[in-house]
């Protein structure tokens, strides 16, 4: 159930990732011109969703970096969450916020798995 957890943090942070591969899904889903100086910013969001992601693999295949893994994609989850709240919580972005919570189940699970044999 933890490999299966850790995969599933990763499928949840690579479909946002995948506009550094393809930068036309940036304009598709958030309205940004490739001229635009967002476009770049957004740009570099999707590749630190990969690099999310990747943790996330190497976590599901190496147990000594959980603890580590645990802390990059709760503070992704969960500044995300804290940051749509504090911004109005607004209609655009709800279900990001609705995956992200969601997402707080798996990783629920593998911190209570990762810090639970400290």
């Amino acid at each position: 159930m933890t490999t299966i957890s850790w995969l599933l943090l990763a499928a949840i942070h690579v479909l946002p990732g995948l506009a550094f591969v393809r930068p036309a899904m940036i304009s598709q889903l958030y309205g940004v011109e490739p001229s635009s100086e967002s476009f770049l910013l957004l740009q570099h969001r999707a590749a630190l969703f990969l690099v999310v992601a990747a943790v996330c693999v190497w976590a599901a295949l190496r147990p000594e970096t959980r603890q580590l893994a645990v802390v990059v994609v709760g503070m992704s989850i969960i500044s995300f969450l804290v940051l749509f709240g504090l911004g109005g919580s607004p209609t655009s972005l709800r279900l990001i916020a609705i995956v992200d919570a969601a997402a707080l189940i798996p990783l629920a699970l593998v911190a209570w798995r990762a810090f639970a044999k400290v």
